[in-house]
């Protein structure tokens, strides 16, 4: 066991009936680190997410997170650990107002000791819309939001439950390059507030940018591991992406 290691997935296997959705594998993310996890549709990550994160249970291989086993804690446990996850499609309260959305996980999704008094959840919830930029939004409807203030009320969400690690799952697709920055500078804000972050994502200007490391998944292992540049040049990961 490292002390040093936030997140360790070791030897995770999940099969669902005859078909392997991953097999083996194995991946760390260290405090405050900025990881991109990246492969062909298909290839696993969105599963090893779900094991990650408790919507699905891995029959093989232990997930730690800070050093603890949390292979059979629940998802809303792992939320309280400090792991929190966005979706890449946003799953607001739609009939909620924007400043509402995020009450919800100041006070039932945050880490134990960093729950607040009753009377500071408004102010709180008010702080964080303004690092995303929707704080002249507060009061408006979620449901009728434009598709790029969703992601960022996602994103508003996630950090609301302020974890130590922050699984994207594909927040920028479907944006325009400038909506893509807009998403992409949110997530850079949060290294300086040494939170740990996985970019799932197919953008792959995006994922260089932003990664500190780069993990590829194929066909449910996992074939390379490192530095973005490398990983961009290593042969099997260019085979998997453009074939032969």
């Amino acid at each position: 066991m490292n002390d040093e290691l936030l997140l360790e997935v070791k030897g995770v296997t999940k099969r669902f009936g005859g078909f392997t959705a991953l097999e083996s594998v194995d991946l760390v993310v260290r405090p405050g680190e900025r990881l991109g996890l990246i492969g062909p549709n298909g290839s696993g990550k969105s599963t090893l997410v779900n094991c990650v994160c408790g919507a699905l249970r891995n029959e093989e291989g232990v997930i730690r997170f800070e050093g603890r086993d949390i292979g059979a804690q629940p998802t809303h446990r792992r939320t309280r650990l400090g792991l929190a996850r966005s979706f890449q499609i946003p799953k607001p309260f739609v009939s909620m107002s924007v400043l509402d959305n995020l009450r919800i996980p100041l006070l039932y999704a945050a880490r134990q000791h960093e729950k607040l008094a009753t009377d500071r959840i408004a102010d709180e919830a008010m702080h964080i819309l303004r690092r995303v930029g929707l704080a002249d939004k507060a009061q408006a409807r979620s449901g009728g939001l434009t598709m790029v203030d969703m992601r960022k009320l996602e994103l508003a969400r996630a950090m609301a439950a302020k974890p130590k690690l922050l699984i994207s799952d594909e927040a920028m697709a479907g944006l325009s390059a400038s909506e893509v920055d807009d998403i992409l500078a949110l997530l850079s804000q949060l290294k300086q507030q040494g939170v740990a972050v996985i970019m799932i994502e197919h953008v792959m200007r995006v994922v260089m940018k932003f990664s500190e490391r780069v993990a590829v998944l194929v066909a449910g292992r996992k074939i390379a591991d490192g530095d973005p540049q490398a990983i961009v040049a290593n042969p099997d990961v260019v085979r998997a992406y453009l074939g032969e």
